[in-house]
């Protein structure tokens, strides 16, 4: 009963905020969020949770707003759709029992997590030729010497398949209520114009192009730096995968490969990218005004953050300690990070990153519209 309540009071704030802003377009012109306030003249959970995903944190409607503490109101857009945003994960998650696998000690679950795989893994390895290959001095270099090839596909496989559904799910839930209809996904034209808002993270630009008022009220670019980053950094380390496997089911040439080879070389810089972006938001998130964000979700964040972080450290550092002896350890460790953000992706920050698409998609059709 008590979380339906703070749950509901949750909903009664954003819905109060959000009256309040229609009344005074001030800062209409900021972002997508406050013309899709204007396009409401009520403002139900299915609407407040959409514009708990359109908005991108930014911050700079709260440093301007003339009805913010110390006035009566207290009007902190920010943090009140910070706070929707965690809900609609725990709303959309899938399946629904594990809404709150991190919602509290986020931190210290994506470590628990971490270190059981890495665990499992090791014990994985010891029952199939013992502990020596992991500190062997005679390692060529070759993953599979300690874990068949079809051992890895197979574990990794299914677990990106329960990832991927889950993943989708959570989409399907959240274009469900948006009213809109499935049939209005297929639309190329709303699609390039949100996809071009996305990859360049247009919103974080601020509406002047001087950046966005984050971690303090001074106009920066470097979270949105930190964002091209990570998200690239990501997206080439994914690409290296698919490269291999392509090369190893289309083409015949199995790993290790030359480090001029493609999937070597897409897996360096995302790599690379993933040790800066990370560290960047990490520290970006460690000196911003707390009263811009729901302090409550910063072990979930920083959790995200640190395995994204470990994912590009442990894969450059396999790269380079590939034909020591210390390639076993890290070939553990690398593969059990990896399995944990898998893991935690379907519930926690990452997902956000999904339902943001999805909420500047529907954005877009709005504009359209009007």
């Amino acid at each position: 009963m008590q979380k339906i309540e703070i749950v509901n009071a949750l909903y009664n704030e954003a819905d109060s905020n959000m009256t309040i802003c229609n009344s005074c377009r001030y800062c209409e012109g900021f972002c997508p969020v406050f013309p899709a306030i204007e396009r409401r003249q009520t403002f139900s959970p299915e609407d407040l949770r959409y514009l708990a995903n359109l908005c991108h944190n930014c911050s700079e409607c709260l440093y301007a707003c003339q009805y913010a503490s110390p006035h009566e109101f207290g009007v902190n857009v920010p943090q009140s759709m910070a706070r929707l945003r965690v809900e609609s994960y725990r709303k959309y998650a899938w399946p629904g029992f594990l809404a709150n696998l991190f919602d509290r000690n986020g931190l210290m679950g994506a470590v628990a997590l971490t270190f059981g795989f890495i665990l499992l893994l090791g014990i994985s390895i010891a029952l199939n030729g013992g502990l020596a290959p992991l500190v062997s001095l005679n390692h060529s270099g070759d993953f599979y010497e300690l874990m068949p090839h079809n051992v890895m596909v197979t574990t990794f496989g299914a677990v990106s398949i329960f990832v991927v559904v889950a993943l989708l799910m959570g989409m399907v839930n959240f274009w469900k209520e948006s009213g809109e209809g499935f049939l209005a996904l297929l639309q190329p034209g709303a699609w390039g114009t949100a996809i071009k808002e996305v990859l360049t993270l247009q919103h974080l630009h601020g509406h002047g192009g001087e950046g966005c008022t984050y971690p303090d009220e001074y106009h920066s670019h470097w979270r949105a730096r930190f964002h091209h980053f990570t998200f690239y950094g990501f997206m080439l380390a994914y690409a290296a995968t698919l490269t291999g496997t392509v090369y190893h089911y289309v083409f015949g040439w199995e790993a290790p490969y030359d480090f001029l080879s493609l999937p070597k070389l897409l897996g360096t810089a995302g790599g690379i990218g993933l040790m800066i972006g990370p560290l960047g938001l990490l520290y970006l998130k460690l000196i911003r005004d707390d009263q811009t964000a729901d302090v409550r979700q910063m072990g979930m964040d920083v959790a995200f953050i640190l395995l994204l972080w470990l994912t590009g450290a442990t894969g450059i550092a396999l790269m380079l300690l590939r034909e020591t002896s210390a390639m076993g350890v890290m070939l553990v460790v690398h593969l059990g990070t990896v399995m944990a953000l898998f893991i935690t992706m379907p519930y926690g920050k990452f997902v956000h990153g999904l339902y943001r698409i999805l909420a500047v998609y529907r954005s877009v059709l709005e504009r359209q519209r009007d």
